[in-house]
């Protein structure tokens, strides 16, 4: 055994009691812990991960997961809420003993966008829907919780974990946590942001944009009116104006996410219709509407808008975790010390961090690329799966003000 002594803002006694209490942990709890090893702690997140892509949880259908969560969170030794939030659909809390408010929350979502993809793992890359969208971050933060749990790091009031239905259609989980009557000093939410804080995402709005047409015989056009012209006039009237942008947050951008109408090819089409949603990148959700409705009167008279309720400007992010190289890390019993600042990022794309009410310091972390996510290659590799168990940690000793002794987490260069 080698113990490498390197300037730390701890002390000896503290790493004999993180040692001696790893295994009284494990022993009285009566669980498996996590072997202290690079090998087992990746097999432990890869593993997790593995059971979490595995199982199909598009948004309205997440209760096969909630259900394998409540089992896996409670089999590691913490107390599991299910949250009702509609028929058969439930957010899960957990937390250690009976402290159900706790000073930090660790969040992510476990809904992903339709369709389906099955897990394959290629090397070093996991493939499937969701692996990086958000299971990564799912993994990761239940994985950093119980290793700092394992090592004695966390008590009873430090730390929750919540997984929330619904936030890739209107937030609906994340809306109803308001209803738990809960506060956090800060809130740790888990997305894709390539291993970087984020500082501040856009913000958006949606709206349904619908033609009113004249049904007819389609071999007589000029005794019906076709809602289907009349909206792709629309649609392309809306790609050419000009949206405010910002500096910080980027281009406002406008998206066409879905399209219908008419019934048949020998019918002129009576009702046409398009979903659209808009990333704000200027807090002006009022003049970006005036500007849509504007467009939408000089494409035609026949043409209505409806914006939905949500309507929210760029969202600020608080990235004052720094990381330093004072951090030390307990690695088969061998202490070493690593440089782990964190970069930080503006994101394009939303998040359920403005559905969560109340005066916490928020922050956005998570392994993956937001690049590759909602697309048939979504991926993620193992490293930075393994890499976000690390970050997830710090952001939750800095969070809790402890000292900088992080147990059982991994050097990155192992996995190379």
């Amino acid at each position: 055994m080698n113990i490498l002594f390197l300037e730390m803002k701890t002390t000896w006694l503290e790493i004999v009691a993180f040692l001696t209490s790893s295994f009284a942990w494990a022993t009285s709890h009566g669980h498996h812990p996590i072997d202290n090893s690079a090998v087992a702690i990746q097999s432990s997140v890869v593993g997790l991960h593995k059971s979490l892509v595995e199982r199909p949880f598009v948004t309205g259908s997440e209760s096969n997961v909630a259900r394998f969560l409540q089992t896996y969170l409670e089999d590691i030794g913490l107390t599991v809420e299910l949250q009702p939030v509609e028929e058969n659909r439930h957010n899960v809390l957990a937390y250690l003993g009976d402290a159900r408010e706790t000073r930090v929350l660790v969040t992510s979502h476990i809904d992903t966008v339709p369709p389906f993809f099955p897990y394959e793992r290629n090397g070093e890359e996991i493939w499937g829907r969701g692996s990086a969208d958000a299971k990564g971050s799912v993994a990761a933060q239940i994985t950093a919780i119980q290793l700092l749990h394992q090592g004695g790091r966390l008590q009873e009031g430090d730390v929750a974990l919540l997984f929330v239905v619904g936030e890739e259609k209107g937030g609906t989980g994340m809306k109803i946590v308001n209803d738990l009557g809960l506060s956090w000093e800060a809130v740790i939410f888990g997305e894709p942001t390539e291993l970087k804080l984020a500082r501040g995402h856009k913000g958006g709005l949606g709206f349904n944009l619908t033609a009113i047409g004249k049904a007819g015989h389609s071999g007589y056009p000029e005794l019906g009116r076709n809602a289907i012209d009349i909206l792709v006039q629309g649609l392309a009237k809306l790609q050419g104006i000009e949206l405010p942008g910002s500096e910080e947050f980027g281009a406002t951008t406008l998206n066409v996410g879905t399209i219908g109408g008419g019934v048949a090819a020998n019918v002129i089409a009576q009702d046409a219709f398009a979903t659209i949603s808009v990333r704000l990148a200027v807090n002006n959700p009022l003049r970006v509407k005036e500007l849509i409705e504007q467009a939408v009167r000089e494409a035609s008279p026949w043409l209505e808008v409806e914006f939905s309720t949500y309507a929210i400007g760029p969202v600020r992010i608080d990235h004052d975790i720094k990381g330093s190289d004072s951090y030390t890390f307990f690695y088969l019993f061998e202490l070493t010390k690593r440089n782990l600042g964190f970069e930080t990022i503006v994101v394009n794309y939303g998040t359920d961090i403005p559905s969560l009410k109340g005066k916490h310091k928020r922050y956005l972390y998570g392994p993956g690329s937001i690049l590759v996510a909602h697309s048939d290659h979504e991926c993620l590799r193992v490293s930075d799966l393994v890499e976000a168990v690390s970050g997830y940690q710090i952001l939750v000793t800095e969070a809790l003000g402890r000292s900088k002794v992080i147990p059982n987490t991994l050097r990155k260069q192992s996995f190379e």
